[in-house]
């Protein structure tokens, strides 16, 4: 039986190990941290991503966690809508509609779908050797080395393996923001999801389907700041005048609840998306700002489109090669647009935020249909193939 390893224990590592285990390969996943508990949120679910779990068959199971069915949008600081969604329309448009859920959930979900042995956590590893035609590629963990038919670099933005594949790469830029995400308990009043864009600063709030709430924030803000006492005073400090429900869910937040992280992608694309036996997914490929909700949805997308090239190590060179020709147009498309809507929504000039929000509300009168059609070739998306796991194998 043909090994994979693959390094990395997040979304995108665990996606790529269920759907490689589907299609024959004996899969480990070594993960650095101490559990798969994730560092992280909420993740937005679109159709795209959801249409590539239906190829393992956890399309509908994702989609039962939908939270919400009804109207959401974009506000001005003050609570005046400027332009209206409505789930049913994405769904229409779509095939489905968003699911958010919190990081871990899918994370539960797909290790459910493992061997018991295939996830060793507390496993730094390095790529030390990428293989090729005649040879195996070699990982150098705690235990020792180890060696594969086939490495996976699922290792995040700040990825080693792409490090090790491409060294004269120049690697992530600072996308001018910074982000803040937490979940919290109920805030104790029922709204509908929505982003908030105002001067330079960006708000979000989304119900989950166990009623607490994920909200996030993003500020045009140099890199490498911190807040002098606590991020959730700095959030405070920043959103607290704006309008319900971000105090209410403020004031139901913990300092130990709030992340805050410097966005950074990778603006140059990579020559690549695999060397010898090793291919690249998800932020260890193509990180993207948050803006379009679809770093995730992407990593699951590769997982897939990696599994269908790679039924089994024959021709491995070839399958690489074409999971590299399907792949990168198509990530490196969705991080220019998640720039570009990136910039967007953190307008910085009086001027400029008049114009954006004229323009929206604009757009918003012809109703959502019209604010959907920017999202074609995104969440459009199908997978070359149907579904090869209607259900889950025994193991």
């Amino acid at each position: 039986m043909a090994r994979a390893l693959i390094i990395g224990g997040g979304i995108g590592g665990l996606t790529a190990a269920v759907a490689l285990h589907r299609r024959g390969w004996q899969v480990t996943v070594l993960e650095r941290a101490a559990s798969l508990e994730p560092v992280g949120a909420g993740i937005s679910l679109a159709p795209n991503g959801q249409r590539a779990l239906d190829v393992i068959g956890l399309g509908d199971p994702v989609r039962e966690l939908a939270a919400w069915q009804g109207p959401g949008g974009l506000r001005t600081p003050g609570g005046r809508w400027l332009a209206r969604t409505d789930s049913a329309a994405t769904a229409r448009r779509f095939g489905s509609t968003l699911v958010l859920l919190h990081r871990a959930t899918l994370i539960d979900r797909l290790r459910a779908e493992l061997p018991q042995d295939a996830v060793r956590v507390d496993s730094p590893a390095e790529l030390t050797d990428p293989g090729g035609t005649t040879r195996p590629a070699t990982v150098t963990t705690t235990a020792g080395e180890e060696q594969a038919d086939l490495v996976v670099g699922a290792d995040g933005i700040n990825s080693q393996v792409r490090r090790a594949l491409f060294p004269d790469h120049p690697g992530t830029v600072y996308a001018g923001f910074t982000t803040w995400r937490c979940v919290v308990p109920s805030a104790g009043r029922e709204f509908a999801p929505h982003e908030t864009w105002g001067r330079g600063r960006l708000w979000g709030s989304q119900p989950l389907k166990d009623g607490r709430i994920y909200a996030y924030a993003a500020a045009a803000v140099p890199a490498g700041g911190s807040a002098p006492d606590s991020e959730l005073a700095e959030l405070r400090r920043v959103f607290g005048g704006w309008h319900q429900p971000i105090p209410a869910i403020l004031d139901a937040a913990a300092p130990e609840d709030v992340l805050r992280n410097d966005v950074r992608y990778v603006k140059q694309p990579l020559p690549a998306y695999h060397r010898g036996r090793v291919a690249l997914l998800g932020d260890a490929a193509h990180a993207m700002p948050p803006s379009l909700g679809q770093g995730g949805n992407q990593a699951i997308e590769d997982a897939v489109v990696l599994a269908h090239h790679t039924p089994g190590e024959a021709e491995l060179g070839l399958a690489l090669a074409a999971y590299t020709r399907d792949r990168l147009p198509r990530t490196m498309d969705v991080v220019r647009r998640s720039v570009r809507t990136g910039r967007a929504t953190t307008v910085r000039s009086r001027a400029g935020v008049m114009v954006r929000d004229t323009v929206i509300a604009g757009v918003g009168r012809f109703g959502g249909s019209v604010m959907l059609r920017s999202f074609d070739g995104v969440l459009d998306w199908q997978p070359p193939e149907r579904t090869y796991a209607a259900r889950p194998e025994s193991h």
